[in-house]
């Protein structure tokens, strides 16, 4: 008996009985269906996190109060408290007179929730922070309309804004935001620029900002403590004096702040490979459990597929005995009742996958972008056929093991 044969005997069962075939499903559609969303979810996450890094650039990091490693537990924070004093630009343009590696290096100012109004419109809890016209170039940062600030304009304090498109959609309906005022506390900022929509990460809006000229900022709202910290991102000429930059500012800011050799560093040093590696130390155990989860429920429809095919199995005792009288042999008994619960399985496995799909896209329109590869899609339809496999073995060699005269004599 031929492959095409056996398919056609496979669905003709299937289809003999719907209700029964989509119970049985139902197990494999689930499972799959749980594994597929599971998995897009952490896998536009990761995309999330190496889209972050690569807006910032593989060639820059971050120097700032703390490191990852002063977050380790309450007693490794308050000490870092005492330890770690704010920067100022004062360390900042230390770095920059003594660089001899280090290609660029701007602050930035860590942003309060405000108020902006445009008239009788105003819009809350939008993001505003600072930053040095440089910055736009060391994070590539993507202009919609307009431009970035200006070394005059940060220099000489001037009340200029760029803004995202949230704000544009808000209090700039009718669009033409660029040259436009913009209220926050009472103060007037002119909109120079609006940057490129870049969405909602985990439900939280990232568009909704005002970015000021960090000195702009700094003497319209009180200076930079708290919440309004200072920090800088530098970059390396290239990948390879990647390292011997980051070398650099970390020597550079130990020589800042008098550290004797041996003594811990008061400051931190940030670069892509530390906040992947962060989130590889945070997740990694995390999303193997995660995964399991989901995997469970595949293990109960390969359960549910067997029980269903060892009842299939008992039901046709008597078809099994005419097919075998006419000449069937034993290897097309185990292969019909193989590709029944292999085509059960598979049907199973793309249903879900659909259903992975739909979900996906309502995950990416209202919390994170999903994804789910194409590699992935085969896979999943492939594990799922080959779970049927497994799970329908035992019923397909029982029911290949018959003996003709008792299946014929069965009820």
């Amino acid at each position: 008996m031929d492959f095409s044969e056996t398919l056609k005997l496979a669905f003709s069962a299937i289809w003999a009985h719907k209700l029964r075939s989509f119970l049985t499903l139902l197990g494999m559609i689930i499972g799959v269906m749980a594994f597929m969303v599971v998995f897009s979810v952490l896998t536009g996450f990761n995309s999330y996190i190496d889209e972050k890094i690569a807006g910032i650039g593989s060639n820059s990091f971050t120097i700032q109060r703390f490191n990852f490693s002063d977050f380790k537990d309450t007693d490794t924070i308050a000490e870092a408290q005492r330890r770690n004093k704010e920067l100022t630009f004062e360390d900042l343009e230390f770095i920059r007179s003594r660089a001899q590696i280090i290609k660029k290096v701007g602050a930035k100012a860590g942003g309060n929730r405000r108020e902006v109004k445009v008239g009788s419109t105003v819009m809350e809890d939008v993001v505003v922070d600072g930053a040095e016209p440089v910055i736009g170039e060391i994070e590539n940062i993507d202009i919609q309309e307009g431009r970035y600030f200006t070394e005059s304009e940060n220099n000489n304090s001037m009340r200029v804004a760029f803004i995202g498109t949230d704000v544009v959609a808000k209090l700039f309906p009718q669009g033409g935001a660029v040259g436009q005022e913009i209220t926050i506390r009472g103060i007037p900022y002119r909109v120079i620029g609006v940057r490129v929509a870049k969405g909602t990460v985990f439900g939280m809006p990232q568009d909704s900002f005002v970015q000021l000229p960090i000195k702009t900022f700094g003497s319209n709202f009180g200076g930079f403590r708290g919440n309004r910290y200072l920090y800088f991102i530098a970059t390396a000429p290239s990948d390879k004096q990647f390292k011997d930059a980051v070398d650099e500012a970390r020597m550079l800011m130990r020589l800042r702040r008098k550290l004797e050799t041996g003594e811990k560093d008061t400051f931190g040093i940030v670069t892509p490979d530390a906040i992947s590696g962060l989130r590889d130390s945070i997740f990694g155990t995390t999303f193997i459990v995660i995964m399991v989860v989901p995997s469970i429920a595949l293990m109960v429809g390969a359960i549910v597929i067997m029980n269903i095919m060892l009842v299939a199995v008992t039901e046709r005792t008597k078809e099994i005995g005419i097919r075998k009288s006419l000449g069937a042999r034993q290897g097309d008994i185990l292969k019909q009742f193989l590709a029944e619960a292999a085509t059960l399985s598979a049907i199973g496995g793309v249903i879900g996958l659909i259903l992975a799909e739909l979900i996906g896209l309502v995950i990416s329109a209202m919390f994170l972008k999903t994804r789910i590869p194409w590699y992935a899609a085969v896979i999943s339809i492939g594990v799922s056929a080959t779970v049927g496999i497994v799970a329908g073995l035992f019923p397909a060699w029982k029911a290949a093991r018959l003996d003709p005269i008792e299946a014929l004599r069965a009820d």
